[in-house]
C-alpha cells in the first residue's frame, strides 16, 4: 500500500503498527491523489467542513491560531491543509477496502499487488551531520528561566522543545519511514506528504477523536526508559513512573487543562476521566497516558472544538496563552508542523488525529530535515535529566539517520 501511495505527489498513509484498543478504527488507512485541496484560515476551514461530506486528511500546525506567524511555516507546511482524495484504502486486519473516482478498485487492487511485488529501487543514504539548535548549557539555563517563571505564579507547566537537523541532506522519506516503525512502531505512525514537504512520523499520541457523539483525547505526559534486556529493571522503571511525584504532577495538569477544554464544547456534566495515569509500553519508553471522554451536540463544527482545544495540552502547557508566549520566547526555532495534528476525517463527520511528536520533517527542495523533542517542565524538573529525556525521544531518529 505504502508503495503504490508513494507514486502520488499528495498523499497520507496512517498506520497503527498493529496497536488495538477499544478506540481503534484501522489497522492501516491511506489517502492518495487529490480531488480538491484546501488550506485557509479556522474560519474559512469551518464552511469548507460544513459543505464537504466526503473523506477529508490533512494537517493543523502549531501556530495555526497565531496570526502573527505566515500562512506557510518554515518547513513547507501551511498553517492548515486538508485535501479530498481520489482514492482512499481502509486495512482492517486481511480485508482492504477501495474507494476512489478515478479507478475501477479492482484496477487499484492489481496496481497494489504489482507495486509489492516489485523491489523498490532505494539507495542507503550517509550518516547525516545532525545538530542542535540549542546546546545542552544553553537548554539547561533556559530551563532554570521558565522554573522562575513558575516559581513567580506566571505558569504552573511549559513545554519546552529544542530542535535537530540536518542540513543539504538527501534523503528516501519511505526507506526512513519503515526503519523508523521497524524499530520504533506506535499506534499513530503515518507518512503524510504535500508535495515537496514530508512528514514522516512514529507518534505514540492522540490528540482527539470523535465517533458519532462520543469524543476522547488522550494526553500523554510522563516518560521513562525501557530496558527490555532486563524484565525486573523495567519493571522497576515502569513503577517509578507511576510512582513519580513529579511525573504525576506534570501529567494532571495537562488533564485538567484537557478537561477544561472539552469543556468548551462538550455537553454539560458530560466530560470524565475513565483512565487517569495509565502506563503504556512502547519498545523504546514506558509512557504515562490519560484518557478523556466527553458527549458533543448534535451539530457541533470541528473548527469549534479545534479552536477550543488546539495545540492540545500535552504541547502547550498551563495556563495555556501564558506558556505559549513563552515558547514562542525560549525555543529558537518555530514549529510549524511539529505538535501540531494530522489526520483524517470521514464523510460521516466522525475523525481521529495524532499528536505530531517523534517525527521528522523533510523539506526536499531545501534538502533540509529537523525532528523536534521537549518535555513538560515543572518546578520539580531537574535540568539535566530533562536534557536526557529529550535525548532519549530523540534516540531512535538517531539510530536511523546517524
Amino acid at each position: 500500500m505504502l508503495n503504490w501511495c508513494s507514486r502520488y505527489s499528495i498523499f497520507s498513509f496512517l498506520d497503527s503498527c498493529n496497536y488495538v484498543d477499544r478506540y481503534s478504527r484501522y489497522d492501516c488507512l491511506a489517502a492518495a491523489g487529490e480531488d480538491y485541496i484546501f488550506s485557509g484560515d479556522l474560519d474559512a476551514f469551518s464552511d469548507f467542513y460544513e459543505k464537504n461530506n466526503d473523506w477529508l486528511f490533512g494537517h493543523f500546525s502549531y501556530d495555526l491560531q497565531n496570526e502573527n506567524e505566515p500562512t506557510i511555516n518554515e518547513d513547507g507546511f501551511k498553517k492548515l491543509c486538508f485535501f479530498r482524495p481520489k482514492t482512499v484504502l481502509m486495512l482492517q486486519g486481511e480485508m482492504l477496502n477501495i474507494a476512489s473516482t478515478d479507478k475501477a478498485p479492482e484496477t487499484i487492487f492489481k496496481e497494489i499487488q504489482q507495486e509489492e511485488s516489485t523491489t523498490p529501487k532505494i539507495v542507503e543514504h550517509p550518516g547525516l551531520d545532525i545538530q542542535a539548535d540549542t546546546e545542552k548549557h544553553e537548554y539547561i539555563s533556559i530551563i532554570k528561566k521558565l522554573k522562575a517563571h513558575i516559581q513567580r505564579g506566571d505558569c504552573y507547566e511549559v513545554n519546552f522543545c529544542l530542535q535537530f537537523f540536518a542540513e543539504d541532506c538527501l534523503i528516501d522519506p519511505q526507506l526512513i519511514f519503515k526503519k523508523l516503525k521497524a524499530i520504533s512502531p506506535n499506534p499513530f505512525a503515518c507518512l503524510y506528504r504535500i508535495d515537496n514537504n514530508y512528514l514522516i512520523g512514529a507518534s505514540p499520541e492522540r490528540f482527539i477523536q470523535k465517533q458519532g457523539m462520543n469524543i476522547i483525547t488522550q494526553p500523554i505526559k510522563g516518560t521513562a526508559q525501557r530496558d527490555l534486556n532486563d524484565l525486573v529493571h523495567d519493571a522497576i522503571e515502569k513503577r517509578m513512573l507511576r510512582e513519580s511525584l513529579k511525573e504525576c504532577s506534570e501529567h494532571v495538569m495537562a488533564v485538567d487543562l484537557a478537561r477544561n477544554d472539552f469543556s468548551h464544547f462538550c455537553n454539560e456534566g458530560s466530560v470524565s476521566v475513565p483512565a487517569l495515569y495509565s502506563i503504556y509500553g512502547f519498545p523504546q519508553v514506558y509512557q504515562m497516558i490519560s484518557t478523556i471522554e466527553g458527549k458533543v451536540p448534535d451539530q457541533i463544527n470541528l473548527a469549534s472544538i479545534i479552536a477550543a482545544a488546539f495545540p492540545m495540552a500535552s504541547m502547550t502547557g498551563a495556563p495555556k496563552k501564558k506558556v505559549m508566549e513563552l515558547i514562542g520566547k525560549f525555543e529558537k526555532s518555530t514549529r510549524g508542523i511539529f505538535s501540531g495534528a494530522v489526520g483524517y476525517i470521514t464523510p460521516q463527520k466522525n475523525f481521529d488525529f495524532n499528536v505530531v511528536i517523534r517525527s521528522m520533517i523533510y523539506h526536499a527542495s531545501d534538502k533540509r530535515l529537523r525532528f523536534p523533542v521537549g518535555g513538560g517542565i515543572t518546578w520539580r524538573s531537574d535540568p539535566e535529566m530533562e536534557y536526557e529525556e529529550c535525548l532519549l525521544k530523540a534516540s531512535a531518529m538517531m539510530k536511523i539517520l546517524s
